[in-house]
């Protein structure tokens, strides 16, 4: 496979267990900053060059016409103050908004429901920045605008880091804080940029100190589709885990997730490893409950399922570059080592 998100989006996900890649609602206590002044803290004549996803990105002029192209990127936009700069929200079907932020992008376009939106649908709001998880979105076989298109059209594109193809495998949960910074940097808004980074920089030191003297549980993270079942050994995911002081069952070292983070394996594999909790996304209530029913009739001897560490997370909080990469980490932690906390 070549697309870089981790599973696909809902209606995907009911044809294909690993079909389209895909990777939390940020909690209440995230803030959202007034709509900023142009060139309020910086010098909006400059030009902005940036390296992203191998590619140069030059920006001339704050964008004023930009599309987030799934609500966790629509919601960073938001939390940045940059309303009144939205030409179209994308996937807004996806999933809801944070109530905090959602009557901020009731008057924002909607293209597109649980998909990204077709080719002429998102060049007909005229962006001039697109803001992506994924490179998926880009992927013209699927009738999607392409980034070439995109650029040809004068609209600029950038792809959150985590999701770069090339960072896929290797992508960390603060791999956020580069994105706000870019973000930053693009708009012209670099202290409500500064304050994400710091808020959730102090979030996830919280954790790491709860954490700091637990005896490691062996944690497997797995993806369930009917009676297929996938291990997530890499990528955002694995250090997910890792920060939330689990220690990972399935590793990027490990020859199955040497060309993917995720691989499929047999229910005997899994139970061999008898981890001590096991991770699971989930993109409904539906999909929770089956997952959940196939985890404890496969594994009813699982110190898992014995001790009732099972960890449902929102599938919208393992896409690379949004600040549920955050708050998941402190929901697995949580559950994992309630005594700490």
């Amino acid at each position: 496979m070549t697309t870089s998100r981790s599973f696909p989006s809902p209606t995907a996900r009911r044809t294909a267990v690993l079909g389209v890649a895909v990777a939390l609602l940020a909690g209440c206590g995230q803030s959202v900053a007034a709509d900023p002044a142009p060139g309020a803290s910086g010098d909006e004549d400059a030009p902005v060059t940036l390296e992203n996803c191998g590619r140069e990105i030059v920006i001339d002029d704050a964008p004023a016409a930009a599309v987030g192209m799934h609500p966790a990127q629509t919601e960073l936009l938001l939390r940045l103050g940059l309303a009144d700069r939205l030409a179209g929200q994308a996937q807004a079907g996806a999933q809801a908004l944070p109530d905090d932020v959602a009557d901020l992008a009731q008057g924002v376009p909607v293209i597109g429901d649980v998909m990204p939106p077709a080719r002429e649908d998102l060049l007909a709001v005229e962006p001039d920045l697109v803001y992506s998880p994924t490179t998926y979105e880009f992927t013209a076989e699927q009738g999607f605008a392409s980034i070439d298109q995109l650029e040809q059209a004068g609209s600029a594109v950038y792809v959150a880091t985590g999701g770069c193809a090339e960072r896929r495998m290797t992508a960390e949960v603060t791999d956020l804080f580069t994105d706000l910074e870019n973000l930053g940097e693009i708009f012209d808004v670099q202290d409500a940029a500064a304050e994400l980074v710091a808020q959730s920089q102090t979030e996830l030191d919280e954790v790491g100190a709860a954490v700091a003297d637990v005896e490691p549980l062996r944690v497997a993270q797995v993806y369930v589709e009917g009676t297929t079942l996938s291990a997530i050994g890499a990528g955002v995911e694995y250090d997910i885990l890792r920060q939330a002081g689990a220690d990972n069952v399935y590793a990027p070292d490990q020859p199955a997730f040497a060309d993917f983070f995720a691989a499929t394996i047999t229910p005997e594999s899994l139970a061999a490893e008898e981890p001590d909790a096991l991770v699971f996304s989930v993109y409904d209530d539906a999909h929770e409950a089956a997952t959940r029913a196939y985890l404890t009739t496969t594994f009813p001897d699982m110190p898992a399922v014995r001790e009732d560490r099972l960890i449902a997370v929102s599938s919208a909080d393992v896409f690379p570059g949004t600040l549920g990469n955050v708050s998941i980490v402190r929901q697995i932690a949580e559950q994992l080592y309630p005594d700490a906390f």
